[in-house]
């Protein structure tokens, strides 16, 4: 099961079973990241998806854009309430086919979060 409360624990339940019935019970505690964060996408050069990871410590509206070289925005991965926690989504460069001829040509991009006051930026990099 789940736990949520002021100090946002979760916590999870492992049970094995055999054919006689349980045999094991194992317990994991996991908590809600205590700071915003955003990783570096993997793989990174891509081609053609990628993925980006990022934690909130509290359940914000986040948006994660795509931009190219010269600032503009290229593709909106997430814009949208997310509760705290870890994240991930898939940038796939080819999706973007059916708007553009061919999808993103090869070359240096660059994602952007915001969530609330917190706003970062890292590059990524297509290799067609």
């Amino acid at each position: 099961g789940t736990g949520y409360g002021g100090t946002q624990v979760n916590n999870f339940v492992t049970i094995k079973y055999q054919d006689t019935g349980p045999v094991a019970v194992e317990e994991e505690a996991s908590s809600v990241p205590e700071a915003f964060e955003l990783a570096q996408n993997y793989p990174n050069p891509f081609n053609p998806t990628t993925r980006i990871k990022y934690q909130i410590p509290n359940d914000n509206y986040v948006t994660l854009k795509v931009f190219d070289i010269l600032g503009r925005e290229v593709r909106t991965l997430v814009n949208e309430t997310r509760i705290a926690g870890e994240h991930e989504v898939t940038f796939d460069a080819y999706g973007l086919a059916r708007q553009t001829a061919g999808g993103l040509a090869s070359g240096i991009y660059f994602y952007r979060i915001t969530a609330g006051e917190f706003r970062q930026a890292k590059k990524l990099i297509l290799l067609r």
